[in-house]
């Protein structure tokens, strides 16, 4: 599903039917990529489930949900914003009896995310650990897994938390000490454009600082998908760039003989927002501007 939201999505549910859960009928709120891994899995267990996505989601986002999940999965578009449509999805559930999987705060879904810490692990040659790991945050499920599971293994390494500054529920709950449901929320990085980091995974991540939070500004995240694609060859979606983005605020003499991670997780790019992505991109690096000009309007 070109996400890591497979991960925990499989888990949630694997634990759920063997605890004896024999609920007809899932739910699930998601801007795209927790949507996608809930259909697959849905498929997968012969489980029929109903996915509330925002109305602003990509359409390539709500096509491959539709593929993955077949005749099991039912879609309903609800809101401009994940927040939105994840009340609904709630509500939905309270009054139907289905069984909510939630995108990232349960600790169920959070297990499921940390796997990709052992798979960091098992990769590093000699036991070693990466002097630097860095992380996308949207709800908070992976970075709240991967940080744990390191924790657990009492393996130490710094941790840069990598969000969208036009939505930055962690920088601002770890900056007031209380979990903060942000405002206003800009929903270009539509894969973590959430209002309110999970109540679990603030839990394992408020003994962090808040300057390990990077804010990534949604144009440079834009040049950033587009070098990828240009010269790596990779295809990425707005979330799933901005770790990879975040090197960009760090010196080569900050970095220089370190291993670093970055998770780069998230390749659900809708290509009918290449026209958009691109502009941006060019009024970041300055080789495209506008100009207003006002000219009097004089009689005769």
């Amino acid at each position: 599903v070109r996400s890591y939201k497979i991960r925990g999505a499989f888990n949630f549910f694997r634990k759920a039917l063997a605890a004896g859960n024999n609920a007809e009928l899932f739910v699930c709120a998601s801007a795209g990529n927790h949507a996608q891994g809930f259909a697959f899995v849905c498929r997968h267990f012969g489980k029929k489930g109903v996915v509330f996505m925002p109305v602003t989601t990509p359409q390539q986002k709500i096509d491959k949900t539709r593929l993955f999940g077949g005749d099991f999965v039912e879609i309903r578009l609800v809101g401009d914003f994940f927040d939105d449509c994840y009340r609904a999805a709630f509500e939905f559930a309270e009054s139907g009896g289905a069984h909510m999987v939630p995108p990232f705060d349960h600790k169920d879904i959070i297990e499921g995310q940390a796997t990709v810490a052992y798979e960091i692990a098992d990769q590093m040659p000699g036991a070693r650990m990466p002097d630097v790991v860095m992380l996308p945050v949207g709800g908070g499920g992976l970075a709240a897994g991967v940080t744990h599971y390191f924790a657990d293994q009492h393996r130490e390494a710094r941790f840069v938390f990598c969000e969208p500054a036009g939505a930055p529920s962690l920088s601002e709950s770890l900056s007031s000490g209380k979990r903060i449901k942000l405002s206003k929320v800009d929903n270009f990085v539509d894969g973590a454009a959430v209002a309110e980091i999970g109540r679990e995974p603030l839990r394992h991540l408020r003994e962090f600082a808040a300057d390990a939070v990077r804010l990534i500004p949604e144009n440079r995240l834009c040049a950033t998908m587009i070098e990828m694609l240009n010269v790596e060859g990779v295809v990425l979606e707005p979330a799933g760039a901005l770790a990879i983005d975040a090197l960009k605020d760090f010196s080569r003499k900050e970095i220089r003989g370190k291993t670093i991670v970055a998770v780069v997780s998230g390749g659900n790019f809708d290509f009918e927002r290449l026209p958009d992505v691109k502009e941006r991109a060019l009024r970041f690096e300055g080789l495209k501007k506008y100009f207003i000009i006002r000219f009097p309007q004089r009689p005769g």
